[in-house]
């Protein structure tokens, strides 16, 4: 493989985009196993009921709301 291949705009970018498409999983992960072991503390049926639909979903926006602001607060330190 020629090496200034490696230097090509068109392979950074796929490659940002890919470092993103990680980073996106990662924080999914996270947020899933965090809302999962918080709001189901039992044996899960065929639906979520009322109460463990709304703890998933409070705990979902919490996580994303904070994951915004720390992002934030990294990107005005720069």
């Amino acid at each position: 493989m020629d090496p200034s291949a490696l230097k090509s705009p068109e392979l950074q970018h796929f490659l940002n985009q890919e470092k993103e498409r990680a980073m996106i999983n990662e924080m999914v992960g996270k947020l899933t196993s965090a809302c999962w072991d918080k709001c189901i503390t039992g044996t899960p049926g065929s639906k979520f009921s009322s109460s463990e639909s709304n703890c998933l979903s409070n705990c979902a926006q919490r996580y994303m709301e904070m994951s915004l602001m720390i992002v934030k607060r990294f990107q005005s330190m720069q």
